[in-house]
């Protein structure tokens, strides 16, 4: 039996990764992590694979690649 994903509000995934609020919200804009889905007050939720995305996405601006070529990166399928 699968177990239900468990969603973060964005608080938590900013403590959990180091990165800011403004951070995240660049790299959703940019199109390297997926939109948050939105409770009914308007708080952002992500899911698990969030953090695993936010790591790689650290990892590659260590080795100096851009947002653009992490999300070329990511379009391909290579990371």
């Amino acid at each position: 039996m699968a177990r239900p994903e468990k969603f973060y509000k964005i608080g938590e995934v900013m403590e959990a990764t180091r990165l800011s609020r403004q951070t995240i919200h660049n790299y959703t804009v940019a199109g390297l992590i997926d939109e948050a889905k939105r409770t009914p007050s308007g708080h952002r939720l992500y899911g698990e694979d969030v953090f695993d995305r936010l790591e790689k996405i650290k990892v590659l601006q260590e080795k100096n690649y851009t947002l653009m070529q992490i999300k070329k990166l990511f379009e391909s399928g290579s990371v």
